[in-house]
């Protein structure tokens, strides 16, 4: 499992957070617990798959708004309670 964190210059409101939100679901549908804040200029998500980070960049680009980084960490997927 990897979560993604994306550096986004552009957002500017909750409008901004819903269409980057909705780029990154239709981009990569097997992501999960996506979310964006234009306060923090980032969004983020998890995916069990590595992602095509330029096609991402694109697709944000394609929409207005400047993806400056993104940030992949690996996690391992845990059970309720902490447990594997």
């Amino acid at each position: 499992m990897f979560k993604y964190t994306l550096k986004i210059d552009g957002m500017q409101c909750a409008m901004c957070e819903a269409h980057m939100k909705d780029v990154i679901r239709r981009e990569l549908p097997s992501a999960k617990k996506v979310a964006a804040s234009h306060a923090r200029g980032e969004a983020s998500f998890w995916s069990e798959e590595a992602v095509n980070e330029k096609k991402l960049q694109n697709a944000i680009a394609a929409t207005g708004y400047c993806c400056r980084e993104i940030s992949a960490e690996s996690c391992e997927k845990k059970g309720w309670f902490g447990r594997k």
